[in-house]
């Protein structure tokens, strides 16, 4: 009777009580075994010991992954065994009763292991690429788009065809294009400047100066207006004209220029017959050139040219140059054959604002050839330096 009390209090001590070591031992379970390990015999239920004693056990079974460790070294070399080196040569699961690997995650190509076969990578070295991936025939894909070679061939052609009238019909997509075009690059825009506006000083013989321009219209055509002349203050203008021209863009950075000059002084006026250019040239150099048939057959021209070098910012200096030629001398309206007249100045102005920015700078003016001599018939003189300020704005 002490005997079968005894085996019952141990038997309900083993369920309350699991010792650490049995609930590591995979070897208790059917068909299972794990290679390269030995497990101890299984204590049989009557051998154990009475359950006040069952804490020994526990400290015991604890103990029993040192085995682990141990084994993963050889005794006395100090270097991983071939079973540490390959870890899952050690895990095999294929004895587990009713458990099989997925045929997706086969792992056979590997030491040990074998790849999933959705995953086949035999196209790289020791490996094979999966089958829904297959980069065989783009070795002889046709380049196109951005894989185009380098080179100097033409660009492909610009798609004509509109995907778009197919779904929302040809009209109503024409009315998007024509808003497109008027407000994103199409727009019609204006412009008017004042180059020179400005006082000179010279010796008692004080006068002013313009020079000014306006346009109107689109990217490649437009309505310009120009302007400019001189004067003394006390006395009238000595030189007025007025130029009305057709501009059209003949690239990104020049416009040809065509239609009429009015010359209001010097008396008799003139109406004069344009055609010309205006643009930028490489190193930011603004450029005009023009020629000029009057209605009593003279021919001028004239070349005119500025450069604004920044030394801050707001502060730009600018030097300008105007020169002017004729074909044949005139006493009418003061001009001779050759070089007539030349301007020559140099302005420093401060931006205040980009559309408002006054200036003070000095310019030379001289008169050539047959032009000085008419000019000192008439009492006037031929040139000299002015000392001047001014304003340049525009809006």
């Amino acid at each position: 009777m002490k005997r079968a009390s005894l085996i019952l209090l141990a038997g309900a001590a083993s369920f309350v009580f699991p010792p650490a070591a049995v609930a590591q031992d995979h070897s208790m379970m059917p068909g299972m075994s794990m290679p390269g390990m030995k497990m101890p015999p299984a204590k049989k239920p009557a051998a154990k010991k009475p359950a006040a004693k069952k804490p020994a056990s526990k400290k015991t079974a604890a103990k029993k992954p040192v085995a682990k460790k141990s084994a993963a070294t050889k005794p006395g070399s100090g270097k991983p065994s071939a079973k540490a080196a390959n870890p899952h040569a050690g895990h095999d699961m294929s004895t587990m009763p009713g458990m099989t690997m997925p045929a997706e995650h086969d792992m056979s190509t590997m030491p040990g292991m074998e790849m999933p076969a959705g995953h086949d990578m035999s196209t790289r070295s020791g490996m094979e690429m999966p089958s829904g991936h297959d980069m065989t025939g783009m070795e002889n894909a046709t380049p196109a788009g951005t894989n185009l070679p380098a080179g100097t061939a033409p660009p492909p052609p610009v798609p004509t065809d509109r995907a778009a009238d197919a779904v929302y019909g040809a009209d109503a997509m024409h009315m998007g294009r024509h808003h497109l075009d008027n407000f994103h690059g199409g727009q019609k825009q204006s412009l008017i400047m004042f180059n020179l506006a400005e006082a000179q000083f010279r010796k008692g013989r004080d006068g002013f100066e313009w020079d000014g321009e306006g346009w109107y219209g689109g990217d490649i055509n437009r309505l310009w207006i120009k302007s400019e002349g001189d004067g003394g203050f006390g006395r009238s203008v000595d030189r007025a004209e007025i130029q009305a021209l057709y501009s059209r863009a003949v690239g990104p950075y020049f416009n040809l220029q065509g239609g009429l000059r009015y010359d209001f002084k010097p008396n008799p006026s003139r109406v004069y017959a344009t055609v010309g250019f205006e643009g930028l040239a490489p190193s930011f150099f603004d450029v005009e050139g023009a020629l000029f048939l009057s209605n009593k057959g003279e021919l001028m021209a004239r070349a005119e040219g500025y450069y604004d070098q920044r030394i801050t910012q707001r502060l730009i200096l600018q030097p300008r140059a105007e020169l002017n030629f004729a074909a044949q001398n005139s006493r009418e309206i003061g001009t001779g054959v050759g070089l007539s007249d030349a301007e020559i100045g140099l302005r420093l102005r401060y931006d205040i604002r980009r559309e408002f920015a006054p200036y003070v700078g000095v310019q030379y003016r001289r008169a050539f050839g047959t032009t000085r001599r008419y000019l000192r018939e008439a009492g006037e003189e031929p040139g000299g330096w002015s000392v001047l300020t001014g304003v340049r704005a525009w809006f």
